[in-house]
């Protein structure tokens, strides 16, 4: 059974980027080498600031849409918990 982790990433330019997987250190890596999708490519990573563990992939989807539905304020004070 998988465990999924919904993160947030701080972009270079400041921005966050949100997304899930099961594995948050691969998945880092294939940002890092513009293997991650094009919003992370075009403005490069700098570190995973948030993670959350789910235990589906369903409730890790429902909830990175949430949380990518959410304005910037309102992720960062996510990550401050």
């Amino acid at each position: 059974m998988y465990m999924y982790f919904v993160y947030l990433i701080e972009c270079g330019d400041k921005s966050i980027y949100t997304g899930i997987t099961t594995d948050v250190a691969r998945r880092f890596e294939e940002h890092k080498t513009g293997k991650g999708g094009h919003y992370t490519r075009s403005r490069g990573v700098a570190r995973v600031v948030y993670t959350e563990k789910l235990k589906t992939r369903s409730k890790a989807l429902k909830r990175e849409f949430e949380i990518k539905s959410w304005p910037r304020q309102r992720k960062l004070g996510l990550i401050k918990k």
